[in-house]
């Protein structure tokens, strides 16, 4: 169960990751709320998750999931680019998210 909480907050920081482009500054009023939410919800997620898995390992898998769930949406909402150096750097990021599961 902890692991899906782990997934939960890090979908959440994915949320608040790609909200902060959206609050423009946060002079936006609702973008500003979601993202201060997702904020709030993912990081209770992550230290509900913390109480059964390491800190290393969790943190890591929560950074991990972010910044994959971040930079997808990027290229896919923002037009970012999605080059081949993007593209495998993200790739050994999700074999050490994968590697730290499975090392747990």
């Amino acid at each position: 169960m902890a692991w899906i909480i782990l997934i939960a907050a890090g979908l959440c920081e994915v949320g608040w990751a790609v909200g902060l482009k959206y609050t423009d500054g946060f002079t936006k009023l609702w973008p500003t709320l979601g993202t201060i939410l997702a904020m709030t919800i993912s990081v209770w997620l992550l230290g509900v998750a913390m109480k059964t898995l390491p800190l290393g390992t969790a943190y890591s898998v929560w950074v991990g999931i972010g910044s994959i769930g971040t930079v997808i949406l990027g290229i896919v909402l923002l037009g970012e680019p999605a080059n081949p150096g993007r593209l495998i750097s993200i790739s050994l990021i999700l074999l050490g998210v994968v590697g730290l599961k499975i090392s747990a």
